[in-house]
């Protein structure tokens, strides 16, 4: 009897240790080389929480509604697709913004995810929201990422059951003892990188950034917190354009401004990365024209939105700076 329980705790432990050792995940490759400092974050921070960092700043808005005024003419657009295109603009060119934590690793994610919500029904205030998670694939341009926010919008507005309500649906039918023990599973499997891919894939929550447009229902912008659930390091939250008062050239302006309210995983990166990634995001929203392109009749003025900057962009990238 003895001998029996000792084997079986010489096997456990060994499941424990290898277990431990195991570095990959299905989203994400392990992150081997890093400063000490940034390997030992996530045990002094354990949460996203805790490490949770707020950026406030703004787009100037005027170019952007103009841009959208034209580009309407040709497919259906609005401030949440240029949302989504910046984003994914910024992740592209600042691609060590694209990492997560999780079981005290860092892992960069195989994919750049962008999340956004919306309502299932237009300025209806009892309406559900539905958060929409896309792959952001090499190569693509700004309208044909409008075609497939457009195709996806259509489907959740559709009234069709969407993966999202049929998980839902199923977990909130089990007693509460079994669905607290089954949310706490799903944790562990987390934690040690073991969770299965379908599951991840079709979590909204496990997603590079999540963008929320407050000013399409004609909200301002707050600061959002991170979920502790998934693996989503970044939150944009983005509220309805306001005239501002700026400084120009020394003297008081009145401009057109869109708020965009930033918080993300200090653990991931630092300020310095982050602001490069930000920086994109806001040139997008602020040079439509030359970097979303699609007003042109011919096509000549498309662009693949993780294209490198040209020459002139880059300096005068610098030159902000």
């Amino acid at each position: 009897m003895t001998m029996v329980l000792l084997i079986v705790c010489a096997v456990l432990f060994l499941g424990w240790v290898l277990l431990n050792r195991r570095t990959s995940r299905p989203d994400g490759t392990f992150i081997h080389k890093l400063h000490p400092f940034r390997r030992m974050m996530p045990y002094i921070m354990q949460g996203r929480n805790e490490s949770i960092v707020f950026y406030d700043t703004f787009a100037r808005a005027e170019r952007l509604l103009e841009y959208l005024e034209q580009v309407r003419t040709r497919f259906p657009v609005d401030v949440t697709h240029c949302l989504v295109a910046g984003v994914a603009r910024g992740l592209a060119l600042v691609p060590k913004m694209n990492v997560f934590c999780v079981g005290r690793r860092l892992y960069r994610r195989h994919e750049r995810e962008i999340t956004f919500s919306m309502k299932r029904k237009q300025l209806d205030r009892e309406a559900k929201l539905s958060a929409v998670k896309l792959v952001m694939p090499a190569g693509e341009t700004f309208v044909e990422l409008c075609g497939r926010i457009n195709a996806q919008i259509t489907r959740e507005r559709s009234g069709e059951k969407t993966y999202s309500d049929n998980e839902l649906s199923f977990l909130t039918k089990l007693p509460r003892p079994v669905l607290n023990l089954g949310v706490r599973l799903l944790r562990w499997l987390d934690y040690h990188g073991i969770l299965p891919g379908a599951f991840i894939k079709g979590d909204a929550m496990y997603t590079s950034v999540f963008v929320a447009n407050l000013g399409s229902v004609g909200m301002d912008a707050g600061f959002h917190h991170l979920y502790e659930w998934g693996t989503c390091p970044l939150f944009l939250m983005v509220g309805k354009v306001e005239e501002r008062a700026l400084v120009e050239d020394g003297k008081v302006v009145v401009r057109k401004v869109m708020p965009l309210r930033f918080s993300y995983d200090e653990r991931i990166e630092d300020g310095f990365n982050a602001k490069f990634g930000i920086d994109a995001v806001r040139e997008t929203l602020e040079n439509p024209f030359e970097l979303l392109g699609g007003v042109a009749a011919d096509g000549s003025d498309v662009r693949a939105l993780d294209a490198p900057p040209a020459p002139d962009e880059t300096k005068a990238a610098a030159g902000a700076a």
